[in-house]
């Protein structure tokens, strides 16, 4: 018998049969779903067990330091038989492979250490936000905060016969990030590991000495190390790129993870195949199959036949996989957080544009201002219009209705979780579309104007259901929406060029600290969240340089004041937690999801047949 939730704020993580009170219908009519081998039961394998139940808040309690670790995570249980079977997994967008440091973008990033298919300086531990050491033994700090020594752990092997990981192959892997023009942090990685004004060395094959020239906040540089997270730097074989180039080890990769890719075809699948004797997990399951099945209906009719094990799913799902005999539902709290991005507002020259602003720089939009005065006129006209959309938004409908109560409302995205608890209770979005409509009004839009709104499509539970909704509440006040729903690979591209000129709903880890998210409002970030302004270029470098955490914190709390008061960025949407269906051939693996980035499945290496 499954255990009833009957409670969804009581955050459970375990096994878990959900009964709710109100659930929407399915979406868009059914396609055809894969139809796989089957998994293989192993001998002897374990029954599914229940972990103690433990309180996990959505938010509040006080911030928590992150440690510099300095020893090894403890050893997961070996697996005592050789891999079989299959595990088959539904995913919203898969696209094609990439596994290089230097031209993978999103969802590839994600989907590669989530798997996980590369690996780490560091990982998130199992049941904290803690960093701890993955294929780095240990890491010293010099006591002015300038440099970090990485001891980096000997005999882990690469896939495909490439031989044992060195530092030349860390080193070779932080360069590619450092050089891409895609990854989210290129521009910390420059800053922090390869800075003009400091130096590195190897003193041997497993040491890694950088010195970044400043004492670096711990923040950047463990987003860096630590998976699962779509901002890390993965290691990667160097010896693969020079003897094979980049585009044959861009397609197939040879990394340190327990799963190694095996296959993959554009818009159908991956298939990753197990590592056997892995230096620290070998998987139970000989192949993950990963499919791209875009329709959620789809993806549920495929876990109810049996063809999928697990699957990204939309919560309003849940009542149809309570159907499935032997589904297990996996609930995961603070999965993560969503909010508004607002483009256009670029208020600083385009790098290496002659002066010159960027392409989504444009006055003429309603939420645009053509100065940055904030004291001015033209600033207060279009704060007006942020502020309508903002607060015309139902966040707690949502959040009740969509999400079916597994979440709350988010002032500002980027303070998801501890953090939440700093800021001034003055920060709420009360909902007021009377008030929207008379902001409207005095900006100059009685009647509304266009926009184009986005779901960037991440992995987040109902995540274009919830973008849906934010369209409808802006039709309510007179807004003509084009909603536009595209894969995140198609519409990436334009946010890192600075080209797109609309809104979009965006879903982000739980950060460390809010500082994590700040690297996006920067010029010289390769992602952009649109929207850049002198008060931020001058604030945020300071907080990414400030080893204190008092001050940190204090610093952090000033650009919130800015994002508030000019809704500027920082827009909130909601918390969410995520729940993860379990088909009846696989036993659960709740004792081993990775903390960071819970908006897609991790932990393949951990599962089991039941």
């Amino acid at each position: 018998m499954n255990q009833l939730l009957k409670n969804p704020k009581m955050m459970i993580l375990g096994p878990l049969a959900l009964l709710l009170a109100a659930i929407l219908a399915c979406g868009s009519s059914a396609t055809a779903t894969p139809g796989p081998a089957s998994p293989t039961a192993m001998p002897g394998a374990p029954s599914p067990t229940s972990m103690a139940p433990t309180q996990v808040p959505s938010s509040g309690g006080a911030a928590t330091s992150v440690p510099a670790p300095t020893a090894a995570p403890t050893a997961m249980p070996e697996v005592m038989v050789k891999p079989s079977g299959t595990i088959n997994v539904g995913q919203k967008e898969l696209g094609p492979y990439f596994g290089s440091p230097k031209l993978s973008g999103n969802p590839q990033i994600f989907l590669n250490n989530a798997a996980p298919v590369t690996e780490t300086l560091g990982v998130y531990e199992f049941t904290s936000n803690k960093v701890v050491p993955m294929l780095a033994e240990s890491w010293d700090i010099s006591a002015d905060g300038t440099t970090w020594t990485y001891h980096i752990r000997k005999g882990v092997q690469f896939h495909k016969g490439f031989g044992e990981m060195t530092v030349a192959d860390v080193v070779f892997s932080f360069e590619q990030i450092r050089d891409s023009e895609k990854h989210a942090r290129a521009s910390n990685a420059r800053k922090i590991f390869f800075a003009d004004d400091g130096n590195q060395s190897t003193p041997d094959d497993f040491t890694w000495v950088v010195n970044s020239g400043v004492a670096f906040s711990d923040i950047p540089i463990l987003e860096l190390l630590a998976t699962p997270r779509a901002t890390i730097a993965w290691i990667v074989s160097k010896d693969q790129f020079d003897q094979d180039g980049e585009e044959e080890a861009n397609r197939n990769t040879a990394a340190t993870g327990p799963w190694e890719i095996d296959e993959w075809r554009t818009g159908e699948f991956w298939r990753l195949k197990a590592v056997e004797d892995h230096w620290r997990q070998t998987p139970a399951f000989a192949e993950l199959v990963e499919w791209e099945i875009p329709e959620e209906s789809a993806r549920v009719a495929g876990f109810k036949t049996g063809n999928l094990d697990t699957f990204v799913m939309a919560l309003d799902s849940i009542s149809e996989i309570e159907k499935v005999d032997g589904a297990q539902l996996l609930q995961v709290p603070n999965a993560g957080q969503a909010g508004l991005n607002i483009y256009g507002q670029t208020y600083l020259p385009a790098r290496d544009g002659g002066g010159a602003p960027w392409p989504n720089y444009n006055p003429d939009l309603p939420w645009v201002s053509p100065i940055s005065d904030v004291n001015s006129p033209e600033w207060e006209t279009a704060r007006k219009v942020r502020e309508a959309l903002s607060i015309a938004i139902d966040r707690q409908t949502i959040v009740d209705e969509l999400l079916q109560g597994f979440g709350h409302p988010l002032a500002l995205r980027d303070w998801g979780g501890p953090d939440e608890s700093r800021l001034p209770s003055r920060m709420v979005w009360n909902f007021d579309p009377d008030r929207a409509r008379s902001l409207l009004a005095e900006a100059g839009f009685p009647d509304g104007f266009r926009l184009t709104l986005s779901p960037a499509l991440r992995g987040a539970p109902s995540e274009v259901e919830a973008c849906e909704a934010v369209a409808q509440y802006w039709d309510d006040i007179g807004i003509d929406v084009t909603f536009q729903n595209v894969p995140y690979g198609t519409l990436r591209p334009t946010f890192v060029a600075r080209t797109y000129e609309g809104f979009s709903c965006h879903s982000v880890s739980i950060r460390l600290a809010p500082v994590q998210g700040y690297a996006n409002y920067l010029n010289d970030s390769v992602f952009s969240y649109g929207t850049e302004h002198p008060f931020l270029e001058e604030k945020i470098p300071i907080i990414q340089t400030t080893t204190d955490r008092a001050a940190r914190e204090a610093l952090e709390l000033e650009v919130a004041d800015f994002q508030w008061d000019n809704v500027f960025g920082e827009v909130g949407l909601y918390v969410f937690d995520n729940i993860w269906p379990i088909g009846p051939k696989l036993a659960t693996w709740d004792g081993f999801i990775k903390q960071g980035d819970l908006r897609q499945i991790n932990g393949y290496e951990y599962m089991k047949p039941r």
